[in-house]
């Protein structure tokens, strides 16, 4: 996906693009297959910013895993919230297609839910 840390989430939205990609360019033009795209996302990006143990699932790896129905892949509308601090606004995105989402061995997304388990890192340069 693309990202620019938050600086501009109260002008653009682009957080859909990995599910647009499934559903538009995996399954309805099939431009390429599904593990295409998911390399490009995981191991390619990876190897690209030198994340040295990430990108691979593997025994023993820290990893975030979706677990997807690509028949359901959908985008929703973008909408303008303002839930940051101050009021502030941003654009939200759902999507569709997502039946869970593992990270680090435990299920943090379950059928769009938040399930309250946190067990993400940051990933600090070293």
């Amino acid at each position: 996906g693309l990202a620019d840390s938050g600086a501009h989430v109260g002008q653009i939205m682009d957080a859909s693009q990995p599910t647009w990609l499934l559903a538009y360019w995996v399954r309805e033009r099939g431009f390429f297959p599904i593990e295409e795209a998911v390399r490009r996302w995981t191991s390619d990006t990876a190897d690209l910013f030198g994340i040295e143990g990430r990108g691979r699932l593997h025994a023993g790896a820290l990893a975030d895993v979706n677990v997807i129905d690509l028949d359901a892949m959908q985008v929703g509308l973008p909408e303008y919230v303002h839930d940051f601090p101050g009021g502030a606004g941003r654009y939200v995105q759902t999507a569709k297609g997502y039946d869970c989402t593992i990270v680090n061995g435990q299920v943090f997304m379950e059928d769009g839910r938040p399930t309250g388990n946190l067990a993400g890192r940051m990933l600090r340069r070293s």
